[in-house]
């Protein structure tokens, strides 16, 4: 749900006032507490729509139900819009949500900075910090925890089985050439191969970081995070392969002004509604694809594979790129806050979770309620990594991150080279 989650608009926060989806109090705005010992916990999550929406409400009412002093007050803001609205509001605490998404990365470091989020290290359960240990790391920054994972979103394939059944192919491409071999035979048989929501910029340059992580050695990509040093030729070659990739066409028309998950002719609505064939995204695509079906259910035919091996990569062949979604606290919330965030994150509610998003849980012991093949063999895929990174942008940070999705967009609408895309983001680094 990017991640991961994982985004990129700016708006001011009375745009949204109106849409949130409220559990107790109407207005917005940070937690209060009143002279009878009530008090109001403000949480903004990223799902308008669908069971994911009503889970958030469901957990609030329940916490309320158990303590009921205690009202949590759920505003629903869509993805997209989602960071762009929080860095305006965190500027100023009486409005800004006492939980929020958190993407981990530079994206939390900059809050951490900022002195706007809560230091967690020693405000978590046992079993929380027992069951969560991979994306608690996630959520570290220097040395101290500030979020608490609430899913695991390995990226890779998202795919068709019945149109791929109808094209004549009979097994998934583990190799570049594969692929390729793939697009054609979608393509002859009339079937739009790869759906792509260019116009949210992200979904087109998670192409790049895909290539990247194939094409350059883990000490180069690991380097080039802390440094933004992106000298070695791999860093081109990625934007070289994308360029190979937009010559086969194989997106869908007016795939520039295609959104990534708002509604049926989104890249999400056209896997669900059968109108193209894959799409790379996060784990979270399942979730948002049977929000998008005729029936709202899961799609009985999705199918996962992992981003396909190059010839000569020089990264590794299992190497995943994975986002975990977490609820970070804000500094100035009230205790009751942790309380929330430890209620959401005991087994029970992870379990929910897991049902209602349609995801793989970041709690372990959660994990067996995933039953989605498609996600079991995501799930497989990332136990098996050799390494797991997270999106580049929500690794190097909103202005980096913001260049360089849009450096690949440039290049797709024939504005832009690999190089250029290198430039602007060594330009935002600069800055």
């Amino acid at each position: 749900m990017q991640e991961s989650s994982k985004k990129r608009v700016k708006a001011g926060v009375a745009a949204f006032v109106a849409a949130a989806s409220v559990i107790g109090l109407s207005a917005c705005g940070n937690s209060s507490s009143s002279s009878n010992g009530n008090v109001t916990v403000t949480v903004w999550e990223n799902s308008t729509t669908g069971d994911g929406k009503q889970y958030w409400l469901d957990a609030a009412a329940a916490y309320h139900k158990a303590h009921p002093k205690v009202t949590v007050k759920v505003t629903a803001i869509q993805n997209e819009d989602m960071d762009g609205k929080l860095q305006t509001a965190l500027q100023d605490p009486s409005s800004a949500p006492d939980i929020f998404l958190a993407r981990g990365g530079q994206k939390l470091a900059d809050v951490v900075d900022a002195g706007q989020a809560m230091d967690l290290t020693n405000k978590l359960s046992p079993e929380v910090k027992k069951n969560m240990k991979a994306g608690l790391k996630a959520n570290t920054v220097h040395g101290k925890i500030y979020g608490v994972p609430q899913s695991v979103l390995p990226g890779g394939l998202w795919y068709s089985k019945d149109l791929f059944q109808k094209a004549g192919i009979t097994k998934t491409p583990q190799t570049w050439d594969e692929f390729k071999e793939v697009i054609a035979k979608l393509k002859a048989a009339n079937i739009t191969p790869i759906a792509l929501g260019a116009k949210d910029a992200w979904p087109a340059a998670h192409w790049w970081y895909w290539f990247a992580l194939r094409e350059c050695s883990s000490s180069t990509f690991n380097k080039a995070m802390d440094s933004k040093n992106f000298s070695d030729k791999c860093w081109i070659k990625a934007g070289e392969d994308v360029q190979e990739l937009i010559d086969l066409k194989p997106f869908n028309e007016g795939y520039l002004t295609t959104t990534a998950q708002q509604g049926a002719s989104s890249s999400a609505g056209l896997i669900a509604n059968h109108m193209a064939a894959m799409e790379l995204m996060g784990g979270w695509e399942p979730g948002v694809i049977r929000d998008l079906t005729p029936d709202k259910k899961d799609m009985k035919d999705l199918g996962y594979f992992a981003f396909p091996t190059i010839k000569g990569q020089k990264g590794s062949k299992t190497a995943v790129m994975a986002g975990v979604d977490g609820m970070t606290v804000g500094s100035w919330a009230p205790k009751e806050a942790v309380d929330f965030l430890n209620f959401i994150s005991t087994k029970s509610w992870q379990e929910k979770y897991a049902k209602a998003f349609s995801t793989i849980p970041a709690n372990t012991a959660a994990s067996s309620v995933v039953t989605n093949p498609a996600l079991k063999d995501a799930m497989n895929t990332y136990s098996h990594a050799s390494s797991v990174s997270p999106w580049l942008d929500t690794l190097f940070g909103q202005n980096v991150g913001n260049a360089l999705n849009a450096g690949v967009v440039n290049m797709m609408v024939g504005k832009g080279t690999p190089q250029s895309i290198i430039s602007s983001v060594e330009s935002a680094a600069k800055k």
